[in-house]
């Protein structure tokens, strides 16, 4: 399935979100007009599909490695709690 114009609006503003003042959640609600907690939703599923790999894969690949790292830092202070 194509990326909408929204998915790219999505990854194009995560590939450039550092160029706008201000906080990021801030820019997201003014720029694309979604909730922090939604924008984080669909880029999320976004990044797992083929169409984005292929628009930008290095900004995929970065963002899948970012939360890859995530997923084990988390796993790991839920070890060390029990």
């Amino acid at each position: 399935m194509p990326l909408t114009d929204r998915d790219r609006a999505i990854l194009d503003f995560e590939a450039e979100w550092r160029r706008h003042a201000g906080a990021k959640e801030e820019a997201i609600r003014a720029d694309l007009g979604l909730s922090p907690a939604r924008y984080y939703q669909l880029l999320g599923r976004l990044i797992d599909t083929t169409e984005a790999q292929e628009h930008d894969p290095m900004l995929v690949k970065r963002l899948r490695r970012l939360r890859e790292a995530r997923l084990h830092e988390r796993a790991g202070r839920a070890a060390d709690v029990r």
